[in-house]
């Protein structure tokens, strides 16, 4: 336990955070409305507020911040850029332990990560830098992955589904009405490794079999949970 520790500790945030892709952001001009929803839809506490683009961070809004004025007649009024708070900047070259002791001294739970050109690459949360270490921490979101397939409403235009990586390749087929080749595999996350021929970084995609399969969540050990879209005929 103490090796994989400290194996742990010696992990660059490159390796473990949420990538660029994947970041779920608040555009500083949208209305009350629009982040109430990506609120509720997404289950985070935590936003990066964005400006002209990803590569600008204003800051970071927390959801209670913003939910306070919900129902008080007042959400028109309310100005998303004086609830922010500073967003935390790290290099992806930073280790997990020195990250993990900064959220302990700064009482930040989220940390923006940049590359070598100042570009956001993605992000880390003191809970991704818990589970490295301790291992996955279960909360009231994550109870939602107990299906193994569920509809994540529309991604570009098009319906998404969240699917685990331990879904059978026949249970796949039956729900999308589908022939992937179930002979050598018998999970999605087991075909969807055999097609990129390793093992994928959360962000990764890859097509084939008529769908998009995009790495949501994974480790340096297996895949845990994919969004499936299908692809225009």
């Amino acid at each position: 336990m103490l090796a994989g520790v400290l194996e742990v500790s010696e992990t660059q945030v490159r390796e473990v955070m949420v990538p660029r892709s994947q970041m779920v952001v608040i555009d500083i001009e949208q209305a009350f409305d629009e982040i109430l929803a990506l609120i509720v839809e997404s289950g985070h506490s935590r936003f990066p507020v964005i400006g002209e683009d990803r590569d600008e961070i204003l800051g970071i809004l927390l959801a209670k911040d913003l939910l306070r004025y919900f129902g008080t007649g007042a959400t028109q009024d309310v100005a998303v850029r004086k609830l922010l708070r500073p967003a935390s900047v790290i290099p992806e070259s930073k280790r997990l332990k020195a990250l993990l002791k900064e959220f302990r001294a700064s009482h930040n739970h989220m940390a923006i990560v940049v590359d070598e050109y100042g570009g956001v690459a993605g992000l880390l949360t003191i809970e991704d830098v818990l589970e490295e270490i301790v291992g996955e921490i279960d909360d009231e979101h994550d109870q939602e992955e107990a299906e193994f397939i569920r509809a994540d409403g529309d991604r570009n235009g098009k319906p998404s589904f969240a699917v685990r990586a331990l879904t059978r390749v026949e249970d796949f087929n039956d729900y999308f009405e589908c022939e992937l080749a179930d002979e050598e595999y018998d999970t999605i996350g087991g075909l969807v490794m055999h097609e990129l021929g390793r093992l994928p970084r959360r962000g990764e995609k890859l097509q084939f079999g008529g769908f998009e399969f995009a790495v949501i969540k994974a480790d340096k050990r297996r895949i845990d949970a994919l969004q499936v879209q299908r692809l225009d005929k």
